[in-house]
């Protein structure tokens, strides 16, 4: 058991220092085995078995796929059809801002791109017309953490591979509180636009032209519901969903939009590989650590503990969240959630918890992270193309961050709000 601490205490100083989280999983799992030479033979084997799964193979399509609407012009349609739905709104475009994120988040599944491609385009357009610079920035930052929530989400699949939950289940399990925490932050940004009278957009509202909007949106919106509905009623599997979602992606950008040419093209294949490379080696080297925790017994020891507490259940869950808040200060989602979805699923499974609860309460949870210093890559995004610093960018997404802080209590104590849709088809 020394050993383990001390592998433990190397990656915790690995990942203070700085050192990318795959190569500190690694080095604190060779160590692990420099003490236990008989097992170094398991480090290759569990290397290739974390990367051979059938279920890996949707990350690149997925990431593929928004990549391609991106490129095709499909953020300024989303942009342009909620700026009309939002016209007689007052603070109408702080409102587009959300549900493009929704739209978008359903979509790209990253939090990051959705940042990066309505954040430079609803940045600057926001402040030209009188918003001010941190409301423009706060409820861009805010509104794009449902991008790993509402599906398809590749944190999502990822929490599949520890857990063995259905990647279905789990997007329609994030479904609700991705657009509960969008409802949220409508209601918000339209209080704080009334309070600070911004402008409602210019110009009436004309039903021929929304129609007209609305069937080139509705093209785009398309896909995410294929997505999620052809996984949950078992037409395909994730990875044929997501293939699917990169052909009709092509469709869209060469013969309908005629926006995506060989350049675009080639700039996505490039980003996609080097995107899919970083999650691949960070998802083969958690493997390996999650063995050493298993054979370890780490997962019975804390679920004994947690057991043994003589505390509520509710104080627990508790515990729970605060925990995953802390890390995700410190650490991006995906690699917090391939360390500590192979402690906590089998700890609070012992407490009757179901894994598919448990995955959105962990993305919940650490989506907000995404939006919290000092690793928040949200607000490196957004901060960049504001020229805000980090801290202030921090302070004006506060409010919105609140709207997640709710969903994550609300999925946490009240689990029919993430459980109810996937028990309708699973």
């Amino acid at each position: 058991m020394n050993i383990i601490y001390i592998s433990f205490s190397v990656l915790v100083v690995l990942i203070c220092l700085g050192i990318p989280i795959a190569f500190a999983i690694g080095f604190s799992s060779i160590v692990y085995f420099a003490f236990n030479p008989n097992f170094l033979s398991m480090l290759s084997m569990r290397l290739f078995n974390g990367a051979n799964m059938n279920v890996l193979t949707c990350i690149p399509l997925f990431i593929l796929a928004g990549g391609l609407m991106n490129s095709c012009g499909i953020t300024r349609r989303i942009i342009d059809f909620s700026l009309y739905l939002m016209r007689p709104v007052k603070g109408g475009l702080g409102e587009v801002n959300v549900i493009a994120s929704m739209i978008f988040g359903g979509i790209s599944g990253s939090s990051v791109a959705d940042t990066s491609a309505l954040g430079t385009i609803l940045i600057p357009e926001m402040q030209r017309i009188g918003y001010t610079r941190e409301f423009s920035v706060g409820v861009t930052v805010g509104s794009s953490t449902m991008g790993m929530i509402i599906p398809p989400s590749i944190p999502m699949i990822m929490f599949s591979l520890i857990s063995g939950a259905s990647v279905g289940a789990l997007f329609l399990a994030g479904l609700m509180p991705g657009l509960l925490i969008g409802i949220m932050q409508l209601a918000l940004t339209y209080i704080i636009s009334w309070r600070k009278n911004y402008p409602k957009a210019e110009g009436k509202f004309q039903l021929i032209e929304f129609g007209k909007k609305s069937v080139s949106c509705f093209l785009s919106v398309l896909m995410p519901v294929f997505i999620i509905l052809s996984i949950a009623m078992g037409i395909a599997t994730a990875t044929e969903a997501a293939g699917v979602a990169v052909f009709y992606a092509l469709l869209l950008g060469i013969f309908v939009y005629r926006e995506l040419n060989y350049k675009k093209l080639k700039d996505n294949l490039t980003e996609c590989l080097s995107l899919t490379s970083v999650i691949m080696i960070i998802v083969a080297f958690a493997f390996v650590y999650t063995w050493i925790l298993a054979f370890e017994g780490i997962p019975d020891i804390i679920g004994n503990f947690l057991l043994n507490l003589n505390v509520s259940y509710n104080y627990i869950l508790l515990l729970v969240d605060l925990l995953l808040l802390f890390v995700g200060c410190f650490l991006d989602v995906g690699p917090a959630l391939l360390l500590l979805a192979p402690i906590l699923v089998p700890a609070m499974g012992k407490m009757g918890m179901s894994e598919i609860q448990l995955g959105v309460i962990l993305i919940v949870g650490l989506g907000v992270g995404l939006a919290t210093p000092p690793v928040g890559a949200c607000l490196n995004v957004a901060s960049r193309i504001s020229g805000m610093s980090i801290i202030d960018t921090a302070k004006a997404t506060l409010p919105f961050l609140i709207c997640n802080l709710i969903v994550l209590l609300l999925v946490t104590f009240i689990p029919a709000i993430s459980l109810w849709l996937p028990s309708l088809f699973f």
